[in-house]
């Protein structure tokens, strides 16, 4: 395999993944965030002013429930923590390929590849590691009293 190669079928798909979870990321954790914060912002609104025919309680039990499960998806999903590795793992690649296409340091010895390909994998596999190190923790996590079975 070539670097043109390398870079066309394995590196610019790594990087189109990664911007495209990054933004989905993003997306979904500003909407949650958002409908959290306008829930938070009505209740006090709805208490002070609803007038009696108003099912006040009701709503405000709906609105509080709601906070709740929005909190806890956003919290379940991480999806603050992913946008933000995502993106750094997205911008870490596309600057190796970068210095690799200039011909800058560390790419400005005879046959680079070798090294750009060591480089872009291990970014790559260091996402891999956190991403595997997570899921980990959090089945441990939700075993009954911490014991492993």
């Amino acid at each position: 395999m070539d670097d043109e190669e390398y870079i066309s079928s394995r590196l610019d798909n790594q990087i189109d993944w990664y911007d495209r979870k990054s933004q989905g990321a993003q997306r979904w954790f500003k909407r949650l965030r958002g409908a959290e914060i306008v829930a938070a912002a009505a209740i006090p609104l709805i208490a002070g002013f609803a007038t009696e025919p108003f099912p006040v309680t009701l709503v405000l039990g709906v609105l509080g429930a709601s906070i709740a499960v929005i909190s806890a998806a956003i919290s379940l999903n991480q999806f603050q923590e992913n946008w933000t590795e995502y993106r750094t793992t997205c911008e870490s690649l596309k600057h190796e390929k970068f210095l690799y296409l200039t011909k800058a340091e560390p790419y400005h010895e005879e046959e680079p590849f070798r090294l750009f390909v060591q480089r872009v994998e291990s970014l790559i596999s260091k996402e891999n590691s956190t991403w595997s190190q997570y899921t980990q923790a959090s089945v441990e996590n939700t075993k009954p009293n911490g014991r492993t079975t």
